[in-house]
């Protein structure tokens, strides 16, 4: 992998991740208490024996710098870096006095960047994306097939397919065929696979019969010159790819790990929740393949009283006698007062602790402190980070709508309530309309 660059794509607004993305970008967004989403990405790289990778970024990218820059540092021998390059205006030509228009765009105005060092073949990744890959193996099929291109896959059953990419390969695996997002039977039954031509390969089939994309590109050097300086197409999964399948040799890497796309509010939720069972679909406790994030110098969480049952608790937290948390994740620093009830949520934590401590409901007129006060019940939610939650606050949608603009900033997306960064919800606070 000395000879790979990795090129992660920090993503563009993310209004589907909305009010998490209204301060920070995708990949930013905090994971399963300590981690944030850019984590896994460059783990993989870093776990692969990639260490050279370059993020591009463009939307509210400042949390996504410092995050990098205190937690990636790579030793003066070794060579490798991750280095963030920000949208920003050139004098080469008109064109790039733009914003990015798109992945492609933004790869094709770094060119020079991640080209300099004369590596041969360049990795495109998604920012946003949950899974554990080793890079390494989609090297060297890459190799072993002499292919311009490999892009990775995932078997899928045919009523998942209208969201995705789905592909169709020969019997050597060179892609010959691809529809973006089918609607119906008539659509993916050109490009649906013998589930025999899966089992093949090593992988249980189990009635899956479509290849989708799941957006990580691997490029020869000069094909991705090509691609991108032949025409001014801005996306990879719906221009570049597709072009390409026509005019190179496209080779598929088929992957069967777990893969989950954080695209929406429910996305998240379900994958944070999901890291907390007893017997996760995506493990974080690995030897092999560690995620890696930013070290932090916090104390070990103190517990008194509490009843904790198939959660996870970071680092730094303070939980009081008679707290019931169930089925949640627990973020950094996370203050939770006497006789809280937190169930199906996560609370992402806080930036700081505060000093000197105030107490958690505060006194009559005055702000609660940072954290949940005593008495609150947390049910259903999503609570960014700083949040200072009063006594008997009831953060839950209780109305049980499915999309919902309420007070304090606070907004239901997917059925779910998110409470967002810095929100002050005062002591027997309710949801109500904005």
């Amino acid at each position: 992998m000395k000879n790979v660059v990795a090129v992660v794509l920090g993503g563009g607004r993310g209004t589907r991740l909305m009010p998490l993305t209204g301060y920070r970008s995708k990949p930013a967004v905090p994971l399963a208490g300590k981690y944030r989403l850019i984590d896994i990405p460059i783990s993989n790289c870093i776990n692969s024996g990639c260490h050279h990778v370059y993020v591009l970024t463009q939307f509210l990218s400042v949390s996504l710098h410092q995050h990098i820059r205190r937690a990636y540092r790579f030793d003066a021998y070794s060579g490798g870096f991750v280095e963030v390059l920000a949208a920003q205006q050139t004098m080469a030509d008109d064109a790039n006095l733009d914003w990015y228009q798109g992945t492609a765009d933004a790869v094709r105005k770094n060119l020079l960047y991640m080209l300099e060092e004369g590596f041969e073949h360049v990795l495109i990744l998604s920012g946003d994306q949950l899974y554990r890959m080793d890079y390494q193996k989609m090297l060297d099929d890459h190799l072993r097939s002499n292919a311009d291109v490999t892009i990775a896959a995932k078997p899928v059953h045919r009523h998942e397919a209208s969201g995705l990419g789905v592909m169709k390969a020969d019997d050597s695996g060179r892609v010959i065929g691809f529809v973006e997002k089918p609607q119906s039977d008539a659509e993916i039954d050109p490009v649906a696979m013998d589930p025999r031509w899966i089992d093949a390969r090593g992988i249980a089939s189990e009635g899956r019969e479509c290849l989708a994309s799941m957006g990580i590109y691997l490029w020869n050097r000069q094909a991705l010159i090509d691609a991108l300086e032949s025409n001014s197409d801005s996306d990879f999964g719906r221009e570049i790819f597709p072009n390409t399948i026509a005019n190179r040799h496209v080779q598929m890497h088929v992957f069967d790990g777990y893969w989950e796309d954080i695209g929406t509010i429910r996305s998240f939720y379900e994958a944070n929740l999901q890291m907390a069972q007893a017997a996760p679909p995506f493990p974080l406790a690995t030897a092999s393949s560690p995620i890696y994030t930013r070290a932090r110098f916090l104390p070990p969480t103190r517990v008194d009283g509490a009843e904790i049952t198939g959660s996870l608790v970071a680092d730094g937290c303070e939980i009081e006698p008679g707290a019931k948390i169930e089925n949640s994740v627990i973020g950094l620093r996370c203050r939770i007062g006497r006789n809280v009830t937190i169930r199906n949520s996560v609370v992402m934590g806080a930036d700081y602790y505060e000093q000197p401590p105030r107490p958690m409901c505060g006194l009559e007129g005055e702000q609660p402190a940072v954290g949940i006060g005593d008495g609150a019940v947390i049910d259903g939610a999503i609570l960014d980070k700083n949040c200072c939650v009063g006594a008997g606050a009831r953060v839950l949608n209780e109305t049980g709508q499915d999309d919902f603009e309420g007070n304090e900033g606070c907004a239901v997306r997917d059925g779910i309530l998110v409470v967002p960064k810095n929100a002050v919800l005062a002591p027997g606070w309710r949801l109500t309309p904005n």
